[in-house]
């Protein structure tokens, strides 16, 4: 199903199997089934709690690790870019960088350096969105922004830095196990997703929309998936590419991220009219008083949420074909990011 028709088109399609007699030889296939069917039973079901939990970890510590204040000057500088790096936040990016590097055959230790990386420039944007010139938000991950603790100037400076450094980290820290033209491909790919061409894109889109009194749900369509949706497209593909997935892999999951993309910022939109700033750590109602188009706007709440739901089908139904116990986390990653509270 194409972007462009997704809002206004909802197939549903269903296909029945008929039953065939089997060959005595297939019993011995069958019994093979079972016996792995029984192996699959006695494994511990799959939490995604404990997976979230024992990654962020991980990711946590890696980061720290790259952003070490020992011996490095300016002070300032580097203090605002870890006060917004390392504190909080859901770690989406690198949480999905990872999980898409291991569906392909990658390991973890394949992906963490670029989904460090990821996190990095997710938290410059962040900073540049907070901004008084964009958001003039005032507070993100209950604490106040980073231009309010630091000052405008070396806010900016603390984004520019972050954006650097991730670059800099995947290309010197990815380990040698994953080919240098795997890197330099998703390198590539990750600088067109948040450049002029994505996410940029996408922000210059959301600031002119204020001044629109006639946006469509097209138009909202096209900057999201510019916006949100273009940074966990990088972020996901570069983890399949670094893990060796096959062009068409790759392709596959490409969709399923910018499902999962677009249905966050549905979602987001939800929660800004829903929820308070406490429940959330960030301001809410702010979209309602700087005039910004939302989906609860164009559409209301109830559809908005019904419109979530049917994104992250399409996303899950990107993963078909894929090793089914393999897709369990990116499974339950989507449904996260569809159903969160906050």
């Amino acid at each position: 199903m194409s972007f462009k028709n997704v809002v206004h088109t909802w197939v549903k399609t269903c296909s029945r199997s008929k039953s065939k007699s089997q060959p005595f030889s297939s019993l011995f296939d069958s019994a093979d089934t079972l016996k792995k069917q029984q192996e699959s039973q006695s494994k511990p079901a799959f939490s995604l709690e404990t997976y979230m939990t024992q990654k962020i970890k991980s990711i946590n510590e890696a980061l720290d690790a790259a952003i070490s204040l020992k011996d490095k000057e300016p002070r300032e500088l580097h203090e605002a870019m870890r006060y917004s790096l390392l504190p909080g936040g859901k770690r989406v990016c690198p949480l999905f960088c990872i999980a898409s590097c291991e569906l392909v055959g990658g390991t973890e230790s394949m992906a963490m350096p670029a989904a460090c990386s990821c996190e990095m420039i997710h938290d410059a944007a962040l900073i540049q969105d907070d901004l008084p010139c964009m958001d003039n938000a005032h507070l993100r991950r209950r604490k106040p922004t980073t231009h309010k603790a630091f000052g405008e100037a070396v806010a900016i400076l603390a984004a520019d830095g972050l954006l650097a450094l991730a670059f800099e980290h995947i290309a010197l820290y990815t380990p040698t196990a994953v080919p240098p033209a795997r890197i330099v491909r998703g390198i590539g790919e990750l600088a067109r997703c948040i450049g002029a061409q994505g996410a940029v894109a996408g922000q210059v889109f959301d600031i002119s929309s204020q001044r629109e009194s006639n946006v469509t749900l097209e138009y909202l369509e096209y900057f999201h998936l510019h916006k949100t949706a273009a940074m966990l497209e990088g972020t996901v593909v570069l983890g399949a590419m670094l893990g060796g997935g096959s062009d068409e892999e790759v392709e596959k999951i490409r969709s399923f991220a910018r499902y999962v993309g677009w249905g966050f910022q549905v979602v987001d939109d939800i929660l800004d009219v829903t929820k308070s700033s406490q429940e959330l750590g960030k301001p809410t109602g702010k979209d309602l008083v700087d005039g910004k188009v939302t989906y609860p706007r164009l559409m209301g709440v109830e559809k908005s949420r019904e419109f979530a739901e049917k994104l992250n089908k399409l996303a899950l139904d990107q993963l078909s074909g894929f090793d089914t116990q393999k897709t369990v986390p990116l499974v339950a990653l989507a449904n996260y990011i569809a159903r969160r509270q906050k």
